[in-house]
């Protein structure tokens, strides 16, 4: 997909934009460096070590270019006719006490934020990207997941417990992708291939859907800042299907055991479906009834300009995502919707909240042993914690995408842009220009979505985020240069 550039100097990218984004961090109070005895007690801290050792094993990570938080580790061999994936996560919870310093700067935090000027971690860097951190060639102890798959990919068995382990190598995506396209990955690649696509269909059977929304990356550069999107590689999509895997035997672990915190989101009903399919139709990508939902996205034509917007009403077809903690009394609702199954977040404890009691709290079950006092006593204290947290997650993310796309348009005010109508709201209109590919609204003007029109740039206001656009006209008033999409 393409990718955009500010048409800024380089005095003007490090000045004006520079400075919107600053002011993202003083307008949304959010944190800066660590309290001292925040650091103090990273710094300090230390994990216990188990009896358990699992390091003759060859773990390796798998991350975008340049991670240094490295969450979890996999390796997966054959059992007879089915697999062995096991799955390591970091010991965040080891060095992070309880009603401690850190644990209250994390509660406030809630996730690490991205901005593109810089992220905002959950934990201090000793821990995220050091001591606790899955790094290649160095000791560590971890959360270790073992997960029973037979031949078709379907779930056996499950459990978890801490163990000793060390990461052989630190993959990234990119270059594994490559290694694995031109036949020359190793056997632990193809394993985590077969494995992924095996998963795939299990979701597909179960009627789960995963909705690859494009990725949009803001990325700084010494002459401003660009913003690149692209839809995930195939060995992303893999493994990714070994956190749903692991987050599912989380769920299904801490429902049997009647405590625990669940990640939820109800069915959309039949309108929200019906006005789906009638959206989803306007913008040329018809859903055949005889698809199901998740055929339907799985197959979707990633280069078709209209695509993006099916993956956007995709997203909010699914509504009302939220933890739900329980202790003793099953909840009403168990499953996660889009996932189809009960599910709980245990993959990313460096980097979120919550997945530090759904360890603590796993670990205890699998061991047979009492849950830890802290956790039953805090856990209906998550759902808000975790509600504020993504929500400034959201909304940051979604004001500086706002002002990276007024600075590629500012020097380009009075610009006519060919475009493609995504949504139409009443009276006015969601497009997305060719190149560079911003999203912003004008009046509908009669637009209908799926059709390609015309605008023009009447303003651009960094500082703000604000774009206005006006619709191109013919003599009779109606919208000009409007054609099939």
């Amino acid at each position: 997909m393409p990718n955009r550039r500010a048409h800024l100097s380089p005095q003007t990218a490090h000045g004006q934009l520079a400075a919107a984004l600053a002011e993202l961090r003083t307008a949304n109070e959010l944190p800066h460096d660590f309290p001292a005895d925040a650091l103090a007690e990273a710094a300090s801290a230390d994990t216990t070590v188990p009896d358990s050792d699992l390091r003759h094993l060859p773990f390796v990570t798998l991350d975008p270019p340049g991670s240094k938080d490295l969450d979890q580790a996999f390796h997966i061999e054959r059992a007879g006719d089915g697999y062995l994936v096991r799955y390591a996560i970091a010991d965040l919870p080891g060095f992070v006490r309880p009603g401690g310093a850190l644990d209250r700067e994390a509660r406030r935090r809630g996730q690490t934020l991205y901005l593109p000027d810089g992220r905002i971690p959950l934990h201090p860097a000793a821990l995220s990207e050091g001591r606790a951190s899955l790094l290649p060639g160095v000791d560590r102890v971890a959360y270790v997941w073992s997960l029973g798959l037979d031949a078709s990919g379907a779930a056996t068995h499950a459990s978890v417990e801490r163990a000793r382990v060390c990461s052989r190598a630190q993959l990234e995506y990119p270059s594994a992708q490559a290694a694995v396209d031109a036949g020359t990955a190793d056997g632990l690649l193809e394993l985590l291939r077969t494995v992924g696509v095996l998963r795939a269909e299990q979701e597909r059977l179960r009627g789960g859907a995963s909705l690859n929304m494009p990725d949009e990356e803001i990325v700084r550069e010494p002459d401003g800042y660009r913003i690149v999107r692209s839809f995930a590689l195939p060995i992303e999509e893999w493994n990714a299907q070994l956190s749903l895997l692991t987050g599912m035997a989380a769920g299904r672990m801490m429902l049997d055991a009647r405590v625990g915190i669940l990640r939820t989101m109800p069915a959309p009903d039949a309108g929200a479906l019906a006005a789906f399919r009638a959206r989803v139709a306007a913008l040329g990508h018809p859903w055949p009834d005889a698809t199901s939902y998740g055929e339907y996205l799985q197959h979707l034509d990633h280069a078709s300009p209209t695509t993006p917007g099916v993956l956007q009403a995709a997203a909010s077809l699914f509504r009302g995502a939220d933890y739900t903690p329980f202790d003793g009394e099953i909840p009403q609702q168990t499953l996660q919707a889009a996932i189809a199954a009960p599910y709980a977040h245990v993959t990313a404890p460096l980097r979120r909240l919550v997945d530090r009691w759904g360890l603590v709290i796993c670990a205890a079950i699998c061991a047979d042993e009492p849950i830890p006092g802290w956790t039953r006593d805090s856990l209906h204290e998550l759902p808000a914690l975790m509600r504020t947290s993504n929500q400034r997650a959201g909304q940051l993310g979604s004001q500086a995408l706002d002002r990276v796309e007024a600075a590629l348009l500012r020097d380009r005010v009075g610009e006519v842009f060919p475009a493609i109508v995504v949504e139409v709201r009443g009276e006015r209109a969601r497009v997305q220009l060719d190149d560079p590919a911003v999203t912003a609204q004008v009046a509908a003007a009669g637009y209908t979505a799926g059709t390609r029109v015309d605008v023009r740039v009447v303003a651009a206001d960094v500082a703000s985020g604000t774009i206005e656009l006006a619709p191109i006209t013919d003599d009779a008033g109606e919208p000009a240069a409007i054609t099939a999409a």
